[in-house]
């Protein structure tokens, strides 16, 4: 199993755990979960149960006071599940829409959506892509208008992870338009209140038993109380510093999902014959894929390493951003190398290997493109203004 400094024994413990999680109660099921287009609510309540949801939130609000490497590392162990669905639906729950309400939060937010979160009891989803929105947050069109002690919110959401089983969002929404991020606030909204629903879900290349939707928004009176942090205007900093977390978890989706295509690649090459033997004893077979594992370790040191920065009290965002941009860009390409390994196989979708192929392209997307990675490192470097 990986070794880095930053596992203690206990953690080496909890890797153990989840894997045995993985392979008794996901792996066997994933092939019928990924035909279906869906796999079961139980996933999370079960996860809940075993503790995993939140490991790195404290204990008064049900999490396990961990730290964040015991919760990435689940993340990436969940990556070994044979495809990216359930780890990016799971991760949603516990790096995407739960850290903003955890840090920024009121009790009350916290006793409503947090604890229920970690137990799996309650599926959250994060809401910031729109139709015609994607990466540029503080354009976003979503309104929300105050009236009284509510607040009246119409527009569209696009790509929501979980969007058809959550039961809240964390939202983001323009509380000042014309403000740009001046204007970005973040609610919690319940997706039981009159006006929310699901225009449709979106038929997705990857990630199949992973629900993905767009919501409509019309007219829905959310109280005053679910704003987060209290003041309008705060979202776009409070979103650009969840978003530290998402990113972090992408990459450690990123290690997991490309070091289960590995192993399976590389047993593969060495049952697979030709020419009258193994394809692993193949120079261009055993070399493709000692320059695949050669990569894989690159990214994962550079993830572990930046873990230990945040451990450490630091906000390493250009290091965030590498991690996440280079895990991604390295898993798409080691699904690539093996799927030419399994040579014609690999194309057909009845062997894994093909949804790994497509599941991994996410990566290079979500939560932040390759090119907008590239310019939040370029300017936290000082390489352009």
């Amino acid at each position: 199993m990986p070794t880095h400094p930053i596992f203690t024994p206990e953690h080496d413990e909890l890797r153990a755990s989840v894997r045995r999680f993985v392979d008794t109660e996901l792996r066997p099921h994933i092939d019928e979960w990924e035909s279906a287009g869906f796999f079961p609510d139980s996933v999370f309540r079960r996860c809940g149960e075993l503790g995993f949801l939140g490991l790195h939130y404290p204990g008064a609000w049900g999490g396990s006071d961990g730290d964040l490497a015991a919760s990435l590392l689940f993340i990436e162990e969940l990556g070994r599940c044979g495809g990216g669905s359930i780890p990016m639906a799971v991760a949603v729950q516990t790096h995407m829409c739960t850290p903003a309400i955890a840090e920024f939060g009121t009790d009350e937010l916290k006793e409503r959506y947090l604890r229920p979160a970690i137990s799996g009891e309650k599926i959250g989803a994060i809401a910031l892509t729109e139709p015609d929105t994607g990466s540029d947050v503080a354009s976003i069109t979503t309104r929300a208008e105050q009236d009284g002690d509510t607040w009246i919110v119409n527009g569209r959401k696009m790509f929501i992870t979980n969007g058809t089983r959550a039961q809240f969002m964390t939202m983001a929404v323009q509380t000042e338009p014309g403000s740009k991020h001046r204007g970005v606030s973040i609610f919690i909204v319940d997706t039981d209140l009159p006006g929310v629903t699901v225009s449709r879900k979106l038929d997705k290349l990857g990630m199949r038993a992973s629900d993905t939707a767009e919501i409509a928004l019309d007219d829905v009176r959310v109280p005053a109380g679910n704003l987060l942090g209290g003041t309008v205007g705060e979202g776009f900093a409070q979103m650009a510093w969840q978003l530290q977390y998402e990113r972090l978890s992408g990459a450690a989706q990123s290690i997991g999902q490309g070091d289960d295509c590995l192993v399976q690649t590389i047993a593969y090459a060495r049952e697979r014959r030709a020419f009258g033997r193994p394809l692993a004893d193949n120079q261009v077979i055993a070399h493709m894929l000692a320059d695949a594992a050669t990569e894989l370790e690159a990214a994962r040191a550079l993830t572990y390493d930046t873990i230990w920065r945040v451990q450490q009290g630091e906000y390493p965002v250009v290091e965030i951003s590498m991690a996440k941009k280079y895990a991604a860009q390295v898993q798409n390409r080691l699904v690539d190398t093996c799927l030419q390994i399994y040579g014609g196989a690999g194309y057909l979708n009845e062997t894994p290997v093909s949804r790994l192929w497509r599941d991994a392209r996410l990566q290079r997307i979500g939560a932040g493109t390759d090119q907008i990675m590239n310019e939040v490192i370029a300017k936290r470097m000082g390489i352009r203004g």
